[in-house]
C-alpha cells in the first residue's frame, strides 16, 4: 500500500506538471509569429517588402532596398601578400523572413542563399525629453559567408564572419508613425573578419516596428531630415523666383502710376524768358 500510495502521488505531480507545459505551449501558439514576403507587390525590381504578423496582423513592416559593400581578403598573384577587395551586391526579393515583435523591443531577420547572409535589424521604444516617445533602430548585424562564390570570388580563408553596429540610435521616429526617407541612409558596421568596415545603405525607405494600426498598412510617414532639406533646396528657386518676379511687377506699377501722375501736372516751360508773358 506504501508503493501504491507513492506512485499515486507521483502520477499527480506529472499531471501538474504536463498542465502548466500545456498551457506555456498554449500561449506560445496563442501569440505565434511569423515573417511574410511581399516584394511582389512592388513594381520597383530593387525594392524588397517584408512583414512580421502576429496572431494574423501585422506588428512589424519593412520596405526598402539595400546595398552590401563587404570588403574580403584575397591572395596576391606572389601567392604571399593578402589584397582587399570589395564585393557589392543587393538584398534579394525573394529572402527568407522571420521576426518577434514586442511592445517596447522588435526584430526582424531577412536571411537569403541557404543562410550564407542574415541581416538582422534590432527595433526599441523610448522615451526622449518632454516625456516624448520615439523608436529607432538600436542594433544591425549582418552575417555573411565568404565561401559563398557569387559574391566572394577567391576568398582567402573563406567562412562566416558577422558585422555589428556598436551604440546606434538610427531613423528616430515619433511612436505611432512610419519612417520615411528615399534618400540613402548609410550605416558602417564592424566585422569580426580582422575589423573591416561592412557598409549597409538603405534607401527608398520605409518601415514601422510598433502601433501598426491596419493590417498590411503603414501609419502616417514622418519624413527623414534629409529629404525635407532636398525638397526645400528644390523648392527655394521657385519661392526666391516668385520673390523676384514680385518685386519686378511692384516696381513697373509704381514706375508706371508715377508717369500717370507726372503727366497730368501742367507743364512748366522750360525757357526762362517765357515766364515773362505768363
Amino acid at each position: 500500500m506504501g508503493r501504491l500510495g507513492f506512485s499515486t502521488t507521483d502520477s499527480g505531480a506529472r499531471l501538474l506538471l504536463l498542465g502548466v507545459f500545456g498551457v506555456l505551449a498554449l500561449s506560445v501558439v496563442l501569440a505565434q509569429q511569423e515573417g511574410e514576403n511581399l516584394s511582389g507587390l512592388s513594381s520597383d525590381p530593387d525594392k524588397a517588402i517584408f512583414a512580421v504578423r502576429e496572431n494574423g496582423t501585422t506588428c512589424l513592416m519593412v520596405e526598402f532596398a539595400v546595398r552590401f559593400l563587404v570588403p574580403y581578403d584575397v591572395l596576391a598573384l606572389n601567392g604571399i601578400d593578402l589584397i582587399t577587395e570589395q564585393a557589392a551586391f543587393t538584398l534579394p526579393r525573394g529572402a527568407e523572413i522571420e521576426g518577434k515583435c514586442g511592445s517596447t523591443e522588435s526584430e526582424i531577420h531577412i536571411t537569403w542563399k541557404n543562410n550564407a547572409y542574415t541581416l538582422r535589424i534590432y527595433f526599441s521604444k523610448e522615451f526622449r525629453d518632454k516625456g516624448i516617445e520615439v523608436w529607432k533602430i538600436s542594433k544591425v548585424q549582418f552575417v555573411y559567408d565568404t565561401s559563398e562564390t557569387s559574391h566572394f570570388v577567391n576568398a582567402y580563408n573563406p567562412g562566416k564572419h558577422t558585422a555589428n553596429t556598436h551604440r546606434l540610435s538610427a531613423l528616430v521616429t515619433p511612436a505611432g508613425l512610419s519612417y520615411v526617407c528615399d534618400a540613402q541612409q548609410t550605416l558602417t558596421l564592424i566585422s569580426t573578419d580582422h575589423q573591416k568596415g561592412v557598409t549597409i545603405s538603405m534607401y527608398d525607405t520605409q518601415m514601422q516596428p510598433f502601433d501598426i494600426a491596419s493590417d498590411f498598412i503603414f501609419s502616417e510617414p514622418y519624413k527623414c531630415i534629409t529629404d525635407q532639406r532636398e525638397r526645400l533646396e528644390e523648392t527655394l528657386p521657385l519661392i526666391l523666383g516668385f520673390i523676384l518676379a514680385l518685386i519686378i511687377v511692384i516696381t513697373l506699377a509704381v514706375y508706371h502710376f508715377h508717369l500717370k501722375l507726372t503727366a497730368s501736372q501742367p507743364q512748366l516751360p522750360r525757357d526762362r524768358s517765357m515766364y515773362k508773358n505768363m
